[in-house]
């Protein structure tokens, strides 16, 4: 939707209104302070239980403090057997939601609104890893010498299905008692129902497989049964791959052709970005050149995107000065989601009201094998959200394969603390 400008907006920068900073009311009623959204970024910093904890707060209020109007979480997941890491945070049926509620106010405490980000990973779970493994089909994910990381997974029953269609909506409901404003239903990147939505990874000849009204059938029934679950007023957002950039797989007008159907379900916003652990476009590694030569790795394909949107959209993907932001929004996009930018400058948005020329800087990963280079490049971005978290300063010029070699401790670490909690812990696989 394209955007104008205001004279009534207040805030102004070099004399120039910019519509970044105008706010936009949502179909379910919500009106956000402006068109910056924290994107999210999986943190890996759950304390014991597989809860938020004292440094998730910290770093969600530095966020809110720093101009952002509306925060999406990392990935919560929605079943306490299927974790995209070690050090993930759960909210299903047996969670407290004390933390939770928590989490929300640091969240809310500068003023923005926060969104928590629910997620299964499907057949994306290491190999090492407890609990279930599970897909639309029992294909494992090819990464050449690396695929022995991942588990094989197990083709998802009906009954498994119909499950996890009522674990998201659970999450989202009490996402929504512990005081958040609204969820993203998370169907990009290579997750479960990214792996639904994929010809390549979903090999089903079932209701579930083949068309792609099929295909999407997984993630309509969970949309539905969130929006339902939910106040009216509570927004609800889906995340989607504009593409896989992986040949034969979920393309661009197959992402069109599902936010139409996504539109009559109460959708409020529908995030673009792209790739998956197999073609890591997400961070800047994709195979294709088009994510590599502009800021906004997504940009062409979200303004062909939001040419027939019949609902709002939000471009993620590489966003760290504001005249790129204020591109996307001239494309037709609503909202601009800020990741690896907000890791290293919290504060950036502020920036952004005075000094338009204001940016962050994080020296691309020259890695060759695009796997690591991707999984180094996240590592390096978590470290500052962990340095954030224990209130010290960023350091974005760190060696990324120094912050993989960290995290991978820190796993280990966490694998244990998790078996021990899952162990114990009443099951929930259904």
């Amino acid at each position: 939707m394209p955007f104008t400008t205001s004279p009534a907006n207040n805030f102004e920068t070099d004399n120039i209104v910019s519509p970044i900073f105008e706010p936009f009311t949502l179909a379910s009623g919500a009106t956000l302070p402006n068109r910056i959204v924290k994107a999210a970024m999986e943190e890996n910093m759950a304390a014991a239980g597989q809860l938020p904890g004292k440094a998730m707060f910290e770093l969600y209020r530095r966020w809110s403090q720093g101009g952002v109007g509306t925060i999406i979480t990392g990935n919560v997941m929605v079943q306490a057997e299927a974790l995209t890491g070690p050090a993930g945070v759960v909210l299903d049926a047996q969670a407290p939601i004390a933390p939770f509620r928590e989490w929300a106010d640091a969240a809310k405490s500068g003023g923005a609104q926060v969104w928590m980000q629910i997620n299964h990973p499907g057949r994306q779970i290491q190999a090492d890893m407890p609990g279930v493994a599970w897909g639309p089909s029992a294909t494992r994910v090819e990464l050449g010498k690396n695929s022995k990381r991942f588990a094989h997974p197990q083709a998802m029953t009906a009954q498994q299905i119909d499950d996890t269609v009522n674990r998201f909506a659970t999450t989202a409901r009490r996402a929504e008692e512990a005081g958040f404003d609204g969820v993203e239903i998370h169907a990009a990147h290579g997750y479960l129902l990214s792996q639904f939505l994929s010809p390549l990874a979903n090999r089903r000849t079932d209701k579930w497989g083949g068309t792609l009204d099929n295909r999407a059938r997984l993630l309509l029934d969970i949309t539905r049964a969130v929006r339902a679950a939910v106040a009216p007023t509570f927004a609800v957002a889906v995340k989607l791959n504009s593409a896989d950039f992986q040949r034969g797989g979920f393309d661009a007008d197959d992402a069109a052709q599902v936010i139409t159907m996504l539109a009559p379900l109460g959708v409020d916003v529908v995030e673009l970005s792209g790739g998956s652990y197999e073609a890591p476009a997400m961070t800047g590694q994709g195979p294709d050149d088009r994510t590599l030569a502009r800021e906004a790795y997504f940009l062409t394909l979200a303004e062909e995107l939001a040419k027939a949107s019949p609902v709002p959209l939000m471009l993620t993907g590489g966003v760290v000065r504001r005249p790129v932001a204020e591109q996307v929004l001239a494309g037709g996009v609503d909202f601009v989601g800020l990741g690896s930018a907000l890791a290293i400058d919290p504060d950036l948005p502020n920036r952004w009201h005075v000094d338009s020329t204001a940016a962050v800087e994080l020296a691309p990963v020259t890695i060759k094998d695009k796997a690591v280079a991707s999984a180094a490049s996240m590592a390096r971005v978590r470290q500052q959200l962990r340095r954030l978290g224990s209130g010290k300063p960023t350091r974005p010029t760190g060696n990324p394969v120094v912050a993989l070699l960290k995290e991978q401790v820190l796993q280990r670490r966490a694998l244990r603390r998790y078996r021990r909690w899952l162990q114990h812990r009443t099951p929930s696989i259904g």
